[in-house]
């Protein structure tokens, strides 16, 4: 029976990364059931609103989704589409793996990281208003329960994966409270996992040593606007976020997305590099147990990583996004 599968296409360049992602997807063999939904300024204009009813039923159903990129105004407009998705099905893990891949231009070699990002509280429960005419107060908040969940989806992770560190960034030094609760839930739940070492950063000097010496990080554990932050930064010491896979995890469910932007300006140009979004295609495989085609897919990007004609614009190379998806599917055979 086939494995269901939400899917998000998004707007900017995510119809057509999302499309090349579902042709990679079905061709290495994942026996997957796609069930299609337009979210963003797509959804606006057809729904009135950018998250339909209709996407979270689906995920609720299906329990696995996959989402392009989602346009998000600034300074006005509605309000994050990722950030209500996460919220709406308690996602409460942001997980990036971020890992040197041959072939892909760095400064940096050995680089093998999960970034672990609380997802669901912090400044993006956006509650914000202004006092007076010129002040605006946005409020920040940390709780226990978030903090000691994260932080335990953190160590399960490095256990899992056969990780010997988790490393908690914060600045408890500054905000005692807020900061200083993350980080006392951190050290707690340490005392739980004594196999594996526990370390803590405060988050400015983290960032000194994310691009001074990033080879010797494993995992690292971080409130919700630090770890997009610091996430960010990570994926450009490997080559960039369109090299970087995203999943959001929760305890009933999982939605993998490609972590960069909708690229409006190239939107229908085929020049979007799909590979970010291909392989958050291949974590959702590995999290639903198509570990043979995941690999599959792996083994023929790192074929086609070392033709540089065969890649976008982007990635040194003078090729569509179609064609790249194509020359993968060509490379698994």
């Amino acid at each position: 029976m086939a494995q269901k599968v939400t899917l998000i296409p998004g707007d900017g360049i995510g119809p057509e990364i999302s499309a090349a992602t579902v042709e990679v997807i079905n061709a290495s063999g994942a026996d997957i059931e796609w069930e299609e939904y337009e979210a963003g300024l797509l959804a606006v204009e057809k729904y009135g609103t950018p998250l339909p009813e209709h996407i979270i039923e689906s995920l609720k159903r299906n329990k696995v989704g996959l989402k392009g990129p989602v346009s998000t105004p600034v300074g006005k407009g509605f309000r994050s589409v990722n950030v209500e998705l996460r919220l709406a099905m308690n996602f409460y893990a942001n997980v990036r793996p971020l890992k040197n891949m041959r072939h892909i231009e760095s400064r940096y070699t050995g680089i093998d990281m999960v970034f672990v990002r609380e997802n669901t509280e912090d400044l993006y429960c956006g509650i914000e208003h202004m006092v007076g005419k010129d002040a605006a107060q946005g409020i920040k908040i940390i709780t226990r329960e978030a903090s000691e969940r994260i932080c335990r989806f953190a160590f399960e992770l490095a256990r899992k994966e056969g990780r010997k560190t988790v490393l908690a960034g914060h600045k408890a030094n500054i905000l005692k409270l807020s900061d200083g609760l993350f980080l006392e839930c951190a050290r707690a739940v340490a005392k739980e996992y004594p196999d594996i070492k526990f370390e803590d950063k405060i988050v400015d000097a983290l960032c000194v040593d994310l691009v001074k010496t990033p080879e010797r990080f494993d995992v690292i554990v971080l409130p919700n606007l630090y770890g997009d932050i610091l996430s960010d930064m990570g994926a450009g010491l490997i080559g960039g976020l369109g090299v970087a896979p995203g999943a959001n995890i929760g305890d009933n469910g999982a939605l993998f997305e490609a972590i960069h932007g909708s690229a409006p300006d190239i939107a229908g140009q085929n020049k979007a590099n799909p590979l970010a979004m291909i392989l958050s295609g291949v974590e959702m495989l590995r999290y639903l147990g198509f570990s043979e085609e995941a690999n599959k897919i792996m083994q023929a990007i790192d074929t086609v990583l070392a033709q540089k004609e065969k890649l976008t614009p982007d990635l040194g190379g003078n090729s569509g996004t179609k064609e790249m998806a194509r020359y993968i599917i060509e490379a698994m055979g």
